[in-house]
C-alpha cells in the first residue's frame, strides 16, 4: 500500500495521476475528497481530513509500504519551522506505530541551510525528524520550481514582466514539478531500497532570470524581462498578500541563501532531470500565459 498526501497538490496530483494505473494499491489523505475526480474516488481508498492531523494520519498508515510526504504551506502560521515540524510530528509518530518501511518527501536543494535559510531550513528539519523514525527515507532535494512563474502569468502576458528576489544575472537552479513527481513514483514503487538519503533534483539548465526571460521572449514571441525585487520589498509584498510575519521572513531569508550560493554545489554535482526550461516554457508556461 502506498500513501499519497496532497493528491490535488500541485506534485501530489501528478505523483497519484502516475499510480493509477498500476497494480499497487493505493490510498490517499485528502481535506476535501469532493476535489478528486471521480476516476481517482473510484481507484483508490480516501482517507478524509488533514494529515496534519494524527487521527488521520493513524488511520492512513495502518497497513502502509511507503508514504509519500509533503508539508503544505500555511502563510499565515508565525513560525516556519514550527509550521514544518507540528505537521510531520504526527505522521513520524504514525510510521512508527504501523512499521511504515519507506518515506519519500519533497524537500530543498542546498548546502549550508541548517540555520537561518528560512523555508529552506525548515524542510531540512523536517526531513531530520522523519529520519529520527529510522524509517527507509529519500529527500527529494528539489531546486526553485519553474512553476513558480505561473503565479506571474498575468504579468507576463500584459506587462511583460515577471519578479524575482534574485539578481538577474545570477545563475538560478531550477526544476519542472514533472520530476519531482518523477522521482517520487520510482521510489514508491521500488521496493528494493532502504537506508537513508537525500536525490538532488535541477534542470539541465545553468540559467540566470535574465537568460529565463531570453527563453520566454522566445517562446512566447514577444519581450519578456525579469525585474528583481529587493527583499526588503519582497517581504512587504508578501505581508500585503496576507502572510504573517513569520512567514514573509521566512521567504525571504530562504531568497538570501539562494543569492549566496546555497543551491551552487549541488547544482554542478547533481545528475540532472529531463526537463529543460524551453522544454517548460513551451508545454506549460505559454499555455498558461496565451490563454
Amino acid at each position: 500500500m502506498i500513501v499519497i498526501t496532497t493528491p490535488t497538490g500541485q506534485i501530489g496530483r501528478q505523483v497519484l495521476d502516475a499510480l493509477l494505473d498500476g497494480e499497487q494499491q493505493v490510498r490517499v489523505i485528502a481535506r476535501d475528497p469532493s476535489r478528486l475526480s471521480a476516476r481517482v474516488r473510484e481507484r483508490v481508498d480516501v482517507v478524509p481530513g488533514s494529515h496534519g492531523d494524527r487521527d488521520v494520519v493513524m488511520e492512513a498508515f495502518a497497513g502502509a509500504d511507503s508514504v509519500f510526504w509533503l508539508v503544505p504551506p500555511d502563510p499565515r502560521t508565525d513560525s516556519v519551522e514550527r509550521h514544518y515540524l507540528d505537521w510531520t510530528r504526527p505522521a513520524c509518530e504514525a510510521i512508527t506505530r504501523h512499521g511504515v518501511e519507506r518515506v519519500v518527501a519533497v524537500s530543498t536543494l542546498g548546502t549550508g541551510i541548517e540555520k537561518n535559510a528560512g523555508h529552506l531550513t525548515a524542510s531540512v528539519a523536517k526531513d531530520e525528524l522523519i529520519k529520527s523514525t529510522g524509517v527507509g527515507f529519500r529527500a527529494l532535494r528539489a531546486a526553485a520550481f519553474m512553476e513558480n512563474l505561473l503565479g506571474q502569468a498575468d504579468s507576463i502576458r500584459d506587462q511583460g514582466i515577471f519578479h524575482l528576489p534574485s539578481r538577474a544575472d545570477r545563475v538560478l537552479a531550477t526544476i519542472a514539478t514533472r520530476d519531482i513527481a518523477a522521482a517520487a513514483v520510482r521510489l514508491l514503487l521500488d521496493d528494493s531500497w532502504n537506508g537513508q538519503a537525500g536525490v538532488p533534483l535541477v534542470s539541465p539548465d545553468r540559467l540566470s532570470p535574465d537568460d529565463m526571460a531570453r527563453i520566454m521572449s522566445e517562446v512566447l514571441e514577444r519581450p519578456v524581462r525579469c525585474r528583481p525585487v529587493p527583499l526588503d520589498a519582497y517581504k512587504e509584498a508578501a505581508v500585503s498578500r496576507g502572510a504573517s510575519e513569520g512567514w514573509a521572513q521566512g521567504l525571504v531569508d530562504m531568497a538570501a541563501a539562494q543569492i549566496d550560493g546555497a543551491y551552487d554545489a549541488e547544482h554542478h554535482s547533481a545528475q540532472p532531470s529531463p526537463t529543460g526550461f524551453r522544454q517548460w516554457c513551451e508545454e506549460v508556461l505559454r499555455p498558461a500565459v496565451l490563454v
